[in-house]
């Protein structure tokens, strides 16, 4: 495969996506499939939600023209003696087609969180089984290669599964699932080229295209939504474009590869899970402790939100594709000192601007309660007074009792 069939692949797809999103939006008012205003959504209007079936359209006609039918991985230079095998690319296509259908169904009329989990194990097994989508050895970085005869079928069914909740956790404001996804979709479709696996190049252009043609009428303010349709659709096509393009290879950094490119809807959904946990809530319940909540709180609009995390992401995405083209190492275990030292900068930037990030969300969340607190105790006092006893507070780390 190359370049230039997954550029004309991502063409296509965007093309048909944006086409059909109109005609998805129709079909959804006309059923019923429509989203209403809510806190957690941050929904201004009702608005139809299954956008995903556009994608999917997109995704099924640009894989059709221009997606092989088997991709092979083969063992080459740099890569872990176990990698390669032979991955349906049909069966990777069934298992999408199913997880939109299911997401679909959830959309026009919700189904049960054990029901909803089954559809997504489903086309899980059905990419692992049946496409050979499945890690079975993981090369770790200054580890060496790990086998997992055994368990590799079982931790690729979970990381497809754990991928499309995290997408659909993240798909809370207008454009923001689908523009991650696309930038995501192109960083790795770079990556798998770089490691010669062509045919999970154009799977992850045509991931990208299809997403960002439903973005067009996504963007806010919104004129349709993806829906669960969508979001798992474009988790699960996502994951198994991890999987085959840069995992199964085997290659040095590639463990690392995914996580990074996909850090910003881990950390959301890491962050969320984990404070739900804390108080004893179960994982999968609805709150308003997303970035893009905690943002929305502190006054930004839905377009700064959304190009807030999109620069997060773009930054992340470039670390990503940074440690295949910085020629730091040459993959077989030899290192060149000057690159290594540049690589490092690189990845401590992004660390730094992520900790900042992560940081500014907490502190600015927490200006904006404890200001809402002394103003209730106390009307009278002034906006001065307020914001340099916040200050003062967040920069001693003592807090006055109020009430």
């Amino acid at each position: 495969m190359r370049y230039w069939d997954a550029f004309f692949a991502f063409l296509v797809a965007m093309a048909v996506a944006a086409l059909l999103t109109p005609v998805a939006a129709r079909l959804a008012r006309r059923f019923g499939a429509v989203v209403m205003p809510s806190e957690r959504g941050l929904a201004e209007r009702a608005t139809p939600a299954w956008g995903g079936l556009a994608i999917l359209a997109g995704v099924l006609v640009a894989a059709l023209i221009w997606l092989p039918g088997t991709i092979s991985l083969r063992h080459t230079a740099g890569t872990a003696p176990g990698s390669g095998g032979i991955v349906h690319t049909w069966a990777i296509m069934a298992g999408a087609g199913l997880i939109a259908l299911v997401g679909a169904v959830d959309d026009y009329r919700p189904l049960t969180p054990l029901v909803k989990l089954l559809g997504q194990i489903t086309a899980a097994v059905i990419a692992v089984a049946v496409g050979h989508a499945v890690v079975t050895d993981v090369t770790i970085p200054f580890i060496g290669t790990q086998q997992l005869p055994n368990t590799g079928g079982v931790l690729t069914v979970i990381w497809l599964v754990g991928l499309m909740n995290v997408v659909n956790f993240s798909d809370g404001v207008d454009g923001l699932a689908a523009g991650l996804c696309t930038i995501d979709g192109v960083a790795f479709s770079i990556i798998a080229f770089d490691l010669h696996v062509g045919g999970a190049g154009v799977l992850a252009a045509l991931t990208a295209g299809a997403a960002l043609g439903f973005l067009f009428h996504n963007f806010y303010p919104a004129s349709v939504f993806m829906g669960d349709s969508g979001a798992n659709l474009l988790g699960y096509l996502l994951g198994v474009v991890a999987v085959v393009g840069s995992v199964k290879t085997g290659a040095v950094v590639t463990l690392v590869v995914p996580l990074i490119v996909l850090a910003v809807p881990f950390l959301d959904t890491g962050f969320v899970v984990a404070k739900r946990l804390k108080y004893r809530r179960k994982p999968w319940s609805h709150d308003l402790n997303h970035f893009h909540h905690r943002m929305a709180r502190m006054g930004f609009s839905q377009r700064r939100t959304v190009a807030y995390l999109y620069g997060w992401t773009l930054m992340l995405a470039g670390v990503a594709v940074a440690l295949r083209f910085v020629p730091y190492s040459n993959h077989r275990g030899t290192y060149h000192l000057g690159w290594v030292l540049v690589m490092a900068a690189i990845l401590l930037i992004a660390l730094a601007a992520s900790i900042y990030l992560i940081y500014v969300l907490e502190i600015l969340k927490f200006k904006s309660r404890r200001t809402r607190e002394l103003r209730t105790v106390d009307p009278a006092t002034s906006e001065d007074q307020i914001d340099e006893r916040v200050q003062r507070e967040v920069e001693t780390g003592e807090f006055e009792r109020v009430g």
